[in-house]
């Protein structure tokens, strides 16, 4: 407990942290103090001193996970991912962990290196889980991605049909455009570009049960001449598009395939089309993905910088030709995605055991603090292959967003 113990006094700096050792010794970290974050946590294994010393991130999830590390004193996890929330920087920038998250950047590609076989894979992995899962806490339409939140005083169903309707309209669809989702999920988005442009949409999935109900979805709306779900990875899409829309996919696309992936949306476009990608980002320069995120939630996932996106869209030659960013929109998405989990708890625990459901809340909570204190945010950069393709000014936008939203 010794080295662990210097490791959380250097550590905890805003707020408290009362840790209840495998010996039942009492050992408090942090200045306290009225309004800032507090957690009691029970550690059960004295092997964990030692692996918490060395690979906090990883090891903390883990011992949540199997039990070995519980929260106390009638606090939950959310109390305790708050205290790392707010003084991360402080753990990170201690010597040992300055070595592993540098070792982890050289490797990194590695880490990411999603081939098509390896892409189907990880994304089996966890849009697979079950269609019925999802339902317990996604929108009604089953937006697995941030909403875009005009103001919180919306249900997350309306805030996610404000997210369509935000990104849609930056595509400046016409009638008849031929329309390709990349990562069309349970294909939401294919089916309200279809309903409500008028346009005929490919969506591509690697997930066979989004895949299956996204057919459904269609078959049911009579979209059938209109919507194409297919199962199919994006690099093997050979038809011309008038617009490209992605949603929540270039995070699993790995830095060594940025080049390909702008190159194969350059080639796919019509000389005049554009397209949107939306994704998750970091602010400041590259880095990596957290070990236990990597491990047990998204394998080959990374949330790029702008810098390194930036440098590949050069190079596919593209023209930006607009880019937002959405700073607090996801952390408010995944507080409202934890609440409807927390109230289906024991749904999830049925279907999978308590493990999984500690899993689960871990992922979400630490997902919503990276946005809501950390470095992520959400970008939506539009893409074209010419200068002059979209209007000079971004008033279509904004006209044909109220349209849809009045």
């Amino acid at each position: 407990m010794k080295l662990l113990g210097k490791m959380l006094t250097r550590f905890v700096k805003v707020g408290q942290m009362k840790v209840i050792d495998a010996s039942d010794k009492v050992h408090l970290f942090g200045p306290g103090g009225e309004g800032t974050p507090y957690a009691t946590i029970k550690i059960h294994d004295k092997k964990l001193y030692t692996s918490l010393f060395f690979n906090p991130e990883l090891k903390a999830g883990e011992a949540y996970m199997d039990g070995t590390l519980t929260v106390e004193d009638g606090g939950n996890i959310r109390d305790l991912l708050e205290i790392f929330a707010h003084n991360r920087d402080k753990l990170r920038g201690q010597a040992s962990q300055k070595m592993l998250k540098g070792f982890l950047k050289k490797i990194r590609r590695f880490h990411q290196r999603n081939v098509a076989s390896a892409s189907r894979k990880n994304v089996q992995h966890h849009y697979d889980l079950s269609n019925d899962f999802y339902r317990l806490f996604l929108d009604k339409d089953l937006q697995y991605s941030c909403a875009y939140w005009p103001s919180l005083d919306i249900t997350l169903e309306e805030a996610q049909e404000a997210k369509k309707a935000h990104i849609a309209t930056k595509l400046n669809l016409k009638p008849g455009m031929k329309v390709l989702d990349i990562g069309c999920g349970w294909g939401g988005m294919a089916i309200f570009i279809a309903q409500n442009f008028g346009c005929e949409v490919v969506g591509v999935t690697l997930s066979d049960e989004q895949h299956a109900m996204g057919i459904e979805r269609v078959k049911a709306l009579g979209l059938e001449g209109k919507v194409d779900i297919r199962l199919q990875d994006y690099r093997h899409v050979e038809e011309k598009f008038d617009a490209i829309v992605s949603v929540g996919m270039f995070e699993h696309v790995g830095i060594a395939h940025y080049l390909e992936y702008f190159e194969k949306i350059r080639d796919l476009l019509t000389e005049d089309g554009c397209a949107l990608v939306h994704s998750i980002g970091r602010k400041g320069g590259p880095g990596t993905t957290g070990a236990w995120i990597r491990k047990y939630i998204f394998p080959g996932g990374y949330s790029p910088a702008l810098s390194e996106t930036f440098a590949e869209i050069e190079k596919a030659k593209l023209w930006v030709t607009d880019c937002e960013i959405l700073r607090l929109h996801y952390a408010e998405t995944l507080l409202e995605w934890d609440k409807r989990f927390q109230a289906n708890r024991h749904k999830v625990a049925e279907m999978f055991d308590e493990r999984f459901c500690r899993m689960w809340e871990f992922y979400l909570i630490v997902s919503e603090f990276s946005f809501r204190h950390g470095k992520h945010m959400n970008f939506q950069i539009q893409l074209a292959k010419e200068r002059n393709a979209l209007p000079l000014t971004r008033d279509y936008m904004i006209e044909a967003e109220r349209k849809l939203t009045s």
